[in-house]
């Protein structure tokens, strides 16, 4: 029960909407502004059709990147948390050097405050905010045609960001080699009962203001939505990426400043435990880390670094 109502807290406090993104918005959307952001580091601001306002998306430029040069690079996505935008890889972690030789485009796009990487279903009524076209539309169309992102692409994402992670890779057949969560809510449903109002409860504590049901909606009257937005109701379609799943107990680990227990990442544990158990009763591998620790970015650090060969060895594939 803990399980679903903490990872509601988190994710479904952020909910979308219903079908995969409609492949002729992508010309709608422009870059409106570039700006730098460090040596490698390019802001772009887009004006989105998708989410009716301008939105960010940080890049990491591989060495030898030149614009209007005919060359593309596979491309790496990094997918933030519920409570974060998008500076927040290069803010928290050593992405920058990690990724430094490796000739790889890093995609890292604003996710909204709990956006849950969905379009909002909104009442039945759709349109804005609908992330998922905003990224898997909008986005990737802007970075082939003008920012040379070719069409070999790896995924990774922490906590909410987990959960767009393996979303995008099972919404989106294809568009994916390989797809690392680390601490994500990988079954949106885990110990939902039905008459069950805790999403709601847990919403109010994570996003102060935000209307739960704009999102998913109800998860009993709209149950068809949150099949079709839970990773482990999509894990057949997963077939064939290659998979690492990341997590903490929510014990005190190594890297912990303190000795309490987070019952976050306790919740995101039960969630990756169904989760990779679905997996494997389907017969799709998985490589599991688990491990104690709390829902923190020293973790997510770490696990990207222990990640990063199987996501760059998928690429060169």
């Amino acid at each position: 029960m803990l399980g679903a109502l903490i990872l509601l807290v988190c994710l479904a406090v952020t909910g979308p909407a219903t079908s995969p993104a409609v492949a002729g918005l992508a010309p709608q959307a422009r870059v409106v502004e570039e700006r730098a952001a460090g040596p490698r580091a390019l802001d772009l601001t887009i004006e989105s059709p998708a989410m009716g306002r301008r939105e960010m998306v940080r890049l990491l430029l591989p060495r030898g990147w030149s614009r209007g040069s005919s060359r593309t690079w596979p491309t790496l996505w990094l997918l933030h948390g519920g409570a974060d935008d998008y500076t927040a890889w290069t803010r928290e972690t050593d992405v920058e050097e990690l990724t430094r030789d490796q000739g790889v485009l890093v995609v890292m796009p604003n996710g909204g405050r709990c956006g849950n990487y969905s379009d909002w279903w909104n009442y039945g009524d759709g349109g804005p905010p609908a992330w998922e076209r905003f990224h898997m539309t909008e986005v990737r169309g802007i970075l082939e045609r003008g920012y040379g992102a070719g069409k070999r692409r790896v995924i990774a994402g922490n906590s909410m960001g987990g959960l767009g992670t393996m979303l995008y890779a099972a919404r989106f057949p294809g568009a994916f080699r390989a797809a690392a969560a680390f601490s994500g809510y990988l079954h949106t449903l885990h110990g939902h009962r039905p008459g069950d109002d805790s999403v709601g409860w847990g919403t109010s504590l994570v996003c102060p203001g935000t209307d739960w049901r704009r999102v998913w909606g109800d998860p009993d009257d709209q149950a068809a939505i949150w099949h079709a937005h839970n990773p482990y109701d999509l894990a057949g379609r997963l077939a064939g990426v290659r998979l690492w799943v990341a997590c903490g107990t929510g014990r005190p680990g190594p890297l912990d400043g303190l000795s309490l227990s987070d019952p976050i990442e306790a919740a995101a544990y039960e969630h990756a435990r169904a989760f990779t158990g679905r997996l494997r009763a389907l017969d799709i591998p998985v490589t599991t880390r688990f491990y104690d620790g709390r829902h923190d970015w020293p973790y997510w650090q770490r696990e990207l670094h222990r990640a990063y060969p199987m996501l760059l060895e998928a690429l060169e594939r």
